[in-house]
């Protein structure tokens, strides 16, 4: 395949993403993390103060509130409470400035998406990019099919929340470092420590590439390089780039936050660890730092890692497999990521695992210590690879806090690598490479029957057909997206709910309801980042779970989000000392309709 047909096909997968996406996005209301997000982030930018959602870096949010520096007459609300006393008045503010300060809500979510969209097909030129570096022409397009037809991705890189931009960060950060290695230039190191910094900036969760980066020096110091110093002195250099860079973004969204007013914020955000020494003298510093004119940009970003921290640490009250928990389960991800991706890529996923298994088994390979260890030697950007993947995948399984197939795709864009190589080298077996192999490894790279090499073929079109089929049947509901073992979207909500299904994504289409079907009143418990009176106007009635059922007027409409219903209907798991049970009456009642998946209708009578 020469360079200008991969070029033209590698630039059609992401024109398809990006109209894909963006089409997608011109009926979803306000999700809930956008609401903190959006708000937050034009406020970095008009007031250079950062009071508002310390938890999430400001990069992410930065970069998705420039479209607003373009609509003439905002009005930013500094007089309210939720700005001028309240510390971290994130929703309170979000819900006034989007909905009740006479900003055009509809047009500053839709123009706030974009950049997002566009870090997304960022995401998916350095994934080509990687991969066709690498493996060649096939695994670059292959890698990128999946990724341009990813629900994961489709869903989430549509929105102004912090996941995409971490994975974007981590894998370019990455690719960066591994190419410093190997080719430890002025230049290489400058944009490895850049992109280190620009990824920290993007999300908490990516300081995880502190300690990746350390092993891999380790393991490079040890196997390829042998020169320890010189080893140390990239990765220092590109961890100073990387946090000089986190100071200087810091120091401009702490311009103009008052010194005396960060102090006071940072006591109250930080919790109180007066029964541990250590964690007390974390805070204590951090506090101190906090008036600091060189040391209160970092203060600041310690504060907001801090957060993430602890909000992990006590988990997050959630919906799975009809229980309900804030401590989470240990099978939580394994299964939402065999539910949520499509089958066809479980399929692939588990035929490269096989050819893999079947190669290690050929008598070609010397002792396994050896074996190992020549192929890190030949393979180490495969190996780094692997290495992320396991330390991701590990580090996510000991979490309480399961909020979603999202939090897993930073090890989503190495795996598309990975699988796609396998796979096209299952299609077109290479022979071994001759450091890793002994004579009797040329026994096996005999020439397969056509028919075989037919099937293969037929095969892997057949799932690449199918992949395409499923992802785009559920085509504008990404976020509601669940695979024929879960049966489906339309019975996602029976396994996960939050982020996986419901985010309040469909307020806008409920109010399209009720027009059509010329509802006057519709009772509502709604979970997201929309404003139900925004929308339904007159016709709108609060309505919350945990109310007497027998208090609910007869005769009238009451819809209900997933999160809310479910969490309503699941029985408390062990740990769990909290009410549940409130919506089991509903049972009773027959379902009326779903609107986009996510909000379940019933008539009372």
């Amino acid at each position: 395949m020469s360079n200008r047909v991969t070029n033209v096909v590698a630039a059609i997968l992401l024109a398809v993403m990006f109209v894909t996406a963006v089409f997608s996005i011109k009926h979803d209301s306000t999700t809930m993390d956008e609401l903190a997000h959006l708000p937050a982030g034009y406020s970095y930018l008009t007031q250079k103060d950062m009071r508002l959602n310390p938890e999430h870096p400001p990069l992410i949010k930065d970069l998705s509130a420039i479209p607003l520096l373009f609509i003439k007459g905002l009005n930013f609300p500094s007089e309210i409470k939720e700005w001028k006393s309240d510390v971290n008045g994130q929703w309170g503010f979000g819900s006034y400035f989007l909905y009740e300060a006479g900003n055009p809500a509809d047009k500053m979510i839709f123009w706030d998406r974009l950049p997002m969209i566009l870090i997304l097909i960022l995401l998916g030129f350095y994934i080509f990019k990687a991969a066709r570096e690498l493996f060649g022409a096939q695994t670059a397009l292959f890698s990128l099919f999946l990724f341009s037809f990813s629900p994961t991705f489709l869903a989430h890189g549509r929105l102004v929340t912090t996941d995409v931009g971490a994975a974007a960060g981590i894998f370019i950060a990455t690719y960066y470092f591994l190419k410093t290695l190997s080719k430890p230039t002025r230049k290489n190191i400058l944009l490895a420590g850049i992109f280190f910094g620009l990824a920290q900036l993007c999300k908490f969760s990516v300081i995880l590439l502190g300690p990746f980066f350390v092993f891999l020096i380790l393991i490079w110091w040890l196997i390829k390089s042998g020169k320890i110093m010189k080893t140390l002195k990239i990765l220092i250099l590109v961890f100073t780039i990387g946090f000089l860079l986190i100071g200087a973004v810091y120091q401009y969204h702490t311009w103009n936050y008052p010194p005396e007013r960060q102090v006071q914020d940072t006591k109250i955000l930080l919790p109180d660890y007066s029964d541990n020494f250590i964690k007390g003298s974390i805070k204590n510093s951090i506090v101190w730092a906090a008036d600091k004119p060189i040391l209160r940009p970092y203060a600041h970003y310690l504060t907001g890692l801090v957060m993430i921290f602890n909000r992990t640490a006590y988990g997050h009250t959630t919906y799975f497999l009809g229980e309900i928990s804030n401590k989470g389960w240990k099978n939580y991800f394994p299964i939402v990521y065999a539910i949520k991706e499509p089958l066809s890529f479980h399929i692939l996923t588990l035929i490269a695992l096989l050819y893999l298994g079947w190669l290690i088994k050929r008598p070609c390979w010397l002792n396994a210590f050896q074996r190992i260890k020549n192929w890190i030697r030949t393979h180490f950007i495969e190996f780094a690879m692997l290495v992320f993947i396991a330390f991701y995948w590990g580090v996510s399984l000991k979490t309480d806090l399961n909020l979603g197939a999202r939090h897993l795709l930073p090890i989503f864009p190495f795996t598309f690598i990975l699988v796609s190589a396998t796979i096209i080298n299952w299609l077109h077996p290479v022979k071994c490479r001759e450091a890793a192999i002994s004579p009797k490894a040329k026994l096996f790279n005999r020439v397969e029957g056509p028919l075989w090499s037919r099937t293969k073929h037929t095969i892997v079109y057949g799932l690449i057909f199918l992949q395409i089929i499923s992802v785009m049947a559920v085509f504008p509901h990404f976020l509601a997206y669940f695979n024929i073992l879960a049966r489906g979207p339309d019975n996602g909500y029976i396994y996960t709910v939050d982020s996986n299904l419901d985010w309040g994504q469909d307020l806008k289409r409920l109010t399209e309801w009720t027009e059509k079907n010329k509802i006057d009143k519709i009772y509502l418990d709604y979970f997201g980042g929309g404003k139900p009176e925004y929308y339904l106007k007159e016709k709108y009635a609060p309505w919350w779970g945990n109310r007497d059922s027998r208090d609910f007027p007869k005769n009238n409409y009451l819809a209900v989000s997933a999160t809310p219903l479910q969490i309503g209907r699941g029985t408390a798991a062990l740990e769990f000392d909290q009410p549940t049970g409130h919506y089991k009456w509903l049972d009773e009642y027959k379902l009326i309709t779903k609107i986009g998946y996510s909000i379940f209708i019933y008539y009372i009578d």
